[in-house]
């Protein structure tokens, strides 16, 4: 067996994280895995330690610290799905700390790409101002791309609803956020060579297009 692909996907909110992840782990057959994932297997599927210890942060509306969020990951990377096969990684990790944690996990092979999909700020406040949501199945849809009857679920028949907090002053605090905790993680895995900036603007079908020849680069050097 060769050696596993794995790669994490970086970016804004709103930038096509999601989208793209799942284009990527059907194309290389590999498990998305985010931290939304986590938290839910974890949190809601699992009576575990790890997800009780999660559950206390959250309800109390503080951030999960990173050694109980490392330690989920590590969980979850055990799996064969991910240990045999590789993974694409949406949401983790969110800065330097975590990045030398997974190094750690993954040695001696580390994450072979880190992608940063790259959407200027106004673009993606203009997506996520549009963007409508899914009460039930958190299903994501637009303004430009509502569902086929009545703001109704496509997939469950649930209200589809603008988020609460998918304001542009909230918008525009959690973009500023995410500028001011991932820059030292873009320039650390810059350092390592391992970080591509794909632009993210354009159909998904044109972005995920740059995305595996920015990839297919890299594996031929592995």
């Amino acid at each position: 067996m060769g050696i596993p692909t794995r790669l994490v996907i970086l970016g804004k909110q709103g930038a096509g994280k999601g989208t793209q992840a799942i284009r990527l782990s059907q194309h290389y057959e590999v498990p998305r895995i985010s931290t939304g994932d986590m938290f839910r297997m974890f949190v809601k599927e699992r009576d575990s330690e790890i997800g009780r210890r999660a559950k206390k942060y959250m309800e109390a509306g503080d951030l999960v610290p990173d050694e109980v969020v490392n330690e989920m990951v590590r969980e979850r990377l055990t799996e064969l799905d991910a240990a045999d096969h590789g993974f694409v990684m949406e949401g983790f990790p969110r800065n330097v700390a975590q990045a030398e944690a997974l190094d750690a996990m993954l040695d001696p092979h580390p994450v072979d790409l880190v992608i940063e999909l790259d959407v200027p700020t106004g673009v993606v406040l203009k997506r996520l101002a549009g963007r409508r949501v899914c009460s039930v199945c958190g299903l994501n849809y637009s303004v430009d791309a509502p569902p086929q009857v009545d703001w109704t679920c496509d997939a469950c028949g649930g209200a589809v609803v603008q988020r609460e907090d998918d304001t542009e002053v909230v918008i525009s605090r959690r973009l500023h956020q995410y500028d001011e905790q991932t820059a030292p993680l873009v320039a650390w895995y810059l350092a390592t060579d391992r970080l591509a900036a794909v632009d993210g603007e354009g159909e998904p079908d044109t972005v995920t297009g740059r995305l595996l020849r920015a990839i297919e680069n890299r594996l031929a050097r592995r």
